[in-house]
């Protein structure tokens, strides 16, 4: 079978050191799955890849199989120590839930077949705990996020930036430490970049 994948992503390997965790966060679907790798160091947030996996086959059960494998290699290439993963629970369309819901129990099925500890959070938990508001823009998300981990730029595809937002969400609700009260918080963030206000 050969399948139609568009694997596109900004990847760099890492031996882990002293201290340092790995967490590897997925934002499913069965079109696009984003993912984003965080490292943190202390409490130092850096990023050791992220990317989207664009699954063209129309098959669905080739689908659920390319995200399974998709999902294996990362954890195969990161060896994150926890995996979290967006699980939206509503939806007006059940049918596009009932797809998305399978999606993300492969991708968990993944990480729990390599006795990963995994976690789930609703978009909206996502959004709230990047830039303060649970109807944040994939847009504002994608640029506190730039801001959190340093990044160059800002990736093309914003699904690879909601997959490493999943990933930060756990972070800061496992610890308990969020942006809002430091230099990164949303608010600080607009008041000093005043030209992505639209």
């Amino acid at each position: 079978v050969h399948s139609k994948i568009s694997y596109s992503s900004s990847l760099s390997t890492s031996t882990k050191v002293a201290k340092e965790k790995i967490i590897l966060g997925i934002d499913p679907g069965t079109n696009v799955m984003g993912f984003g790798v965080l490292s943190i160091n202390n409490t130092k947030l850096s990023t050791l890849g992220l990317g989207a996996v664009h699954i063209k086959e129309k098959d669905y059960g080739l689908k659920l199989k390319i995200i399974f494998e998709r999902t294996s290699s990362l954890i195969k290439q990161f060896k994150p120590d926890e995996f979290a993963i967006e699980a939206p629970f509503y939806g007006k369309n059940v049918q596009s839930m009932l797809k998305l819901g399978r999606a993300q129990g492969i991708a968990m099925a993944a990480a729990l077949m390599q006795e990963i500890p995994i976690a789930e959070y609703s978009p909206r938990k996502v959004k709230q705990s990047i830039t303060g508001s649970g109807a944040a823009s994939k847009e504002q998300v994608a640029a506190m996020i730039k801001s959190l981990v340093n990044l160059a730029e800002i990736p093309k595809d914003l699904d690879a930036t909601d997959g490493l937002a999943v990933a930060i969400c756990h972070y800061y609700q496992s610890t308990n430490k969020f942006p809002s009260a430091g230099k990164n918080d949303w608010k600080s963030f607009l008041k000093n970049n005043p030209d992505r206000i639209k």
